[in-house]
This record gives structure tokens, sequence and C-alpha cells, in this order.
């Protein structure tokens, strides 16, 4: 096999799925990266390293009898998204002193998605012929795009894609004004806007590349280059943010971050995270709070001032709806009590 790029050998992906309790999307999953690798096989050479975060659905064994092509690393605990991504990293050759074997692009892809046609291809190609830019990523669907390819709604394109959170995302997640007063409309605006850190909705139905803040860890493609020279993911974070870091790492060394919505990927959102979603939320906000301080000189001093006393005011007003909500039944009382409880413990933070 040679390779169109530079006529010795095809260029080297590897795909890392992170895994927990999700054995059915986990199969399909494999099977369109498989399909996925088949269209550009003539010069992308696609390998594959499972990580099972200590799943008791089988999933690993599902992987080890269905797909023996796949690297699996089973776990015995659940080492977070970062840290298991990093296992895999290290096995590839990245974070030692000597690479001299790790692959070209890396793709960090969440087991509840699906890649659809030559995604993996797209992507790959467009960092190839782009040497400026560290990583890229692809247009996500929600899971309801699977039965209509065509349709393009508010309710089936992800934001894949985003601007670097401000005080105006932090009021648009803890304060949603707009549903309480019964104004759809105006949610739904303020929730695809730039004040949300959202990019315009054309540009992700378009087909041009274009250069965003960071990527959703959910479909991350990274060059191998990038990776030697910034180094891996950062450990402090168990899960969330760990790819806004990541990318701004990368733009602090001089590199860009882009999206490339020729390449589409279905998206079964948040399914293993939703299975703990009240500890999910509390990882979310310890995260932002670290990434916070990590980057303090990011941001402004007004900013650090103002974080916490409009997150906890926030917190509060959700905690007194939630208290409402229980009173009318529309609430049970154990997931009452383990909403309350994140509320308290974010609110230490």
């Amino acid at each position: 096999m040679t390779s169109k790029t530079n006529g010795h050998r095809p260029q080297r992906l590897a795909v890392i799925i992170v895994s927990y309790n999700v054995c059915d999307l986990l199969r399909a999953c494999l099977q369109s990266v498989y399909a996925s690798a088949q269209q550009d096989a003539d010069w992308l050479a696609v390998d594959v390293i499972v990580v099972d975060n200590a799943s008791h659905d089988d999933s690993a064994q599902m992987v080890a009898a269905e797909f023996p092509r796949v690297h699996l690393l089973p776990s015995t605990t659940n080492l977070g998204f970062t840290r298991a991504n990093n296992l895999a990293l290290e096995l590839l050759g990245f974070g030692t002193a000597r690479q001299p074997s790790s692959p070209d692009f890396v793709l960090l892809l969440n087991p509840d998605t699906e890649v659809v046609e030559d995604a993996l291809g797209k992507m790959a190609r467009f960092l190839r012929d782009n040497p400026y830019v560290g990583a890229c990523g692809p247009r996500l669907y929600y899971e309801t795009v699977a039965a209509c390819p065509s349709l393009h709604s508010a309710y089936t394109l992800q934001h894949a894609g985003f601007r670097y959170p401000n005080l105006a995302q932090i009021v648009l997640d803890l304060y949603p004004l707009a549903e309480v007063l019964g104004l759809r409309r105006l949610g739904l605006w303020l929730q695809d806007s730039r004040l949300h850190g959202r990019y315009p909705r054309r540009q992700w139905l378009g087909a041009a590349p274009f250069p965003v803040g960071f990527v959703l860890g959910a479909a991350l493609m990274v060059r191998g280059e990038t990776i030697r020279r910034i180094g891996l993911l950062d450990t402090g974070y168990f899960m969330y943010c760990e790819e806004m870091d990541w990318c701004l790492r990368m733009q602090e060394a001089g590199l860009s971050v882009f999206a490339v919505p020729a390449a589409q990927i279905i998206h079964h959102e948040a399914r293993s995270s939703t299975q703990v979603r009240w500890p999910s939320f509390e990882h979310l906000w310890t995260s932002r709070f670290r990434f916070f301080r990590v980057h303090a000189y990011q941001y402004p001093w007004l900013f650090h001032a103002l974080l916490r006393p409009l997150v906890r005011l926030g917190l509060a007003w959700n905690a007194s709806r939630a208290r409402r909500r229980f009173g009318r039944g529309e609430l049970a009382g154990d997931e009452t009590a383990e909403q309350l409880k994140a509320y308290k413990k974010i609110g230490r933070l």
C-alpha cells in the first residue's frame, strides 16, 4: 500500500474510544468507524483503541468477541474520560521521550456516536493539508437525523465547536429565564446565539471549514505532532473541559482549531453521563472552575469577581425551583434530594 501524500506509507489515524456501559451504542460506533475507514483505505490506515471504564454491561466482552482488530484496554476502575484517553495516548507512544511510531492523527471519539460515510478521511485530509491547524472537529447531529439525513432544524444539529465560556454563557446556563417565562422562541434564539458561545448555524450547515475556539471532545481529531508539542490531556479534569484546556494550549502554541462541517457524525448524546446525571453536573462545574483558575490570565478581573456570586445565586434559584416542582409532584423525592445535594457541593467550590 502506498500513500498519495508521501509516496512511502499511508498516513496513520488512531481512533480512541472511552466507553462506559453503552454496549449496543459502542457496537454501532465501531461498525461505523470501520465502514468509514474503508472509504479512504488507499491513503489512511486506521487503528482503534477502546478503553472500557469498568463497564458492567459486557461491553468489553462484546468488543473482544466481535471486533478482534480493536486494541481493548479494560480497566477495573472508572478512570474518567481524561485519564482513560491518556492511557491510550501513552500506548500510542505519546508522552514519552521516544515517540518513533506514534500516529499522524488521533481522534477522540465518544462511544455514543456513529461516523457518517467518509468523515474520518475528510477530517484527516484537512489536517494533512493545513499544517497550521492543530485539531479539528466534525458537524455533529443529534440522533433524530438518522431517520432523515436531509433534515436541518433546531432539533437535529448539535453545535460541536464553541467560543470559550464567559459570564453571558454562565448566566444562560444557570438562569433559563426565557423557559420560566414561557418565551420558547427567545429561549431557542439565546441558546443558539453568540452570547451562548455558538457559531452561526449557516456555517455548520455549509461545507467550508471555519475556525472555532474549541471542539467538543465527543469527536476531536488532533494532529500527532500537536500532541508531541503540547503534551497529553490534563488529568486534573476527570471529565468535561479537558478539550477546552487542550485546544487553548494548542492556540497558545500558535496552532488553530477548526470545524470541518463536511465531515458528519451522529451523536446519541451523553448516554454515559446521564446514567449519573447529578454527579456529572458536579464534575462539569468542578472542571469549569478549574479551567477558569488554570487559565485565569485569559479573563479580566471583573470576570473572576463576579463568577462565584453569579454561580451561587443561580444555584440557589434553581434549588428553589426544584423544591417548588417537588411540592407540585413534578419531581420525585430522591431526585430532588440528589439535585439539591449537587447544588450544595458546587456552591462550596
